[in-house]
């Protein structure tokens, strides 16, 4: 299952432990090591699941799906083996940080991955950034005028960004800023043909990025409106504020130290849950838009059956999603005093 490309080179996993255990504790790398394994047998399994694979694909392309080719296929990549056999050498592979060959890409999947990932990193960070900031302002704003006409504008707007199916909102945007208005790029990361270097470079991926990021951060926007809304008018009624004010502290001081910290544990943990979420809209988007990060590259695998870079880019997403919880856990423990994250 885990077919390793001629020569491809092994990097054991106990050379990083000692680096991780210098910003983890023992007992929290224990944890999230045990979910990331337990995460990879669940993949593997599931994708077993599904019908086809490499072989039938690769045979059918090839106009040739004999018996005899499809054994012959099937031996290559290893499928004929029992399912326990392929599990086991999927699992050691994997403590090598081996996560095999991708014989449909011609390169190891570890390497393919790698090329792959800034590019998603870039679009998650870029919309969730959009969707927290603009999310909070205007759910700040809701709440300061809650029942007038700004909070009832503002509301439907989420609303609608809700509602609205994230493919239709971003073939929109294309059509307005790109094929009417002519502002934005259509698609892509880059302009291939333009050879920009340095902050020209720069420039033209961040057009490029407008588009994408917003589509995706539109829907999670929304949903941090209505929970920065409903937070705010919350807090705003808790004794200690009352008790603050009565004791005659500025009003800035009250919603920034006591009003807003508070209201934002809420959009703190809401983030770490939607992390997951957020990898599989980035599948969608980086469809409409063309944008070489590992959604479209997993959508790709899955039509060709190409098991080792699918449960590679799966293995990749659940790691992205416990390392942003981790990184959500230890934020909340900062903004909440009250919290203490386990040793």
């Amino acid at each position: 299952m885990n077919t390793r490309a001629p020569g491809a080179s092994s990097t054991s996993f106990t050379t990083y432990l000692p680096a991780l255990a210098r910003v983890l504790p023992w007992r929290r790398l224990a944890q999230l090591v045990g979910v990331v394994v337990g995460i990879a047998i669940v993949n593997f399994f599931l994708l077993r699941l599904a019908p086809g694979d490499a072989a039938q694909v690769l045979a059918g392309e090839a106009g040739a799906a004999t018996p005899e080719y499809l054994a012959a296929l099937r031996a290559q990549f290893g499928l004929d083996q029992p399912l326990w056999v392929q599990l086991y050498k999927y699992l050691w592979h994997l403590a090598q940080l081996d996560l095999g060959y991708s014989f449909r890409q011609g390169m190891p999947v570890l390497d393919l991955i790698a090329q792959r990932l800034p590019a998603t990193l870039l679009l998650m960070g870029a919309s969730i950034a959009f969707a927290v900031v603009l999310g909070a302002g205007l759910g700040v704003l809701a709440a300061g005028r809650a029942g007038r006409l700004l909070d009832t504008v503002i509301s439907a707007a989420a609303l609608l960004c809700f509602a609205t199916p994230l493919f239709w909102i971003g073939l929109m945007l294309v059509l307005v800023f790109s094929v009417w208005l002519d502002w934005l790029p259509v698609g892509g990361m880059f302009t291939v043909e333009s050879g920009y270097t340095g902050w020209r470079y720069a420039l033209d991926v961040a057009q490029h990025l407008v588009l994408p990021a917003i589509t995706l951060g539109l829907f999670y926007m929304a949903v941090y409106v209505r929970l920065m809304r409903a937070s705010m008018i919350e807090v705003r009624r808790q004794d200690f504020v009352r008790t603050a004010v009565a004791k005659g502290a500025p009003a800035s001081r009250v919603l920034t130290r006591h009003v807003l910290r508070n209201a934002l544990l809420p959009l703190i943990t809401m983030f770490g849950v939607q992390a997951s979420s957020v990898i599989g809209g980035a599948v969608i988007v980086e469809t409409v838009f063309s944008w070489p990060g590992l959604g479209r590259t997993a959508f790709d695998a899955l039509y060709q059956r190409d098991y080792n870079l699918l449960l590679g880019i799966l293995l990749c997403s659940s790691v992205v999603v416990i390392v942003v919880n981790w990184i959500v856990d230890v934020v909340y423990a900062r903004v909440d005093p009250r919290i203490r994250l386990p040793h």
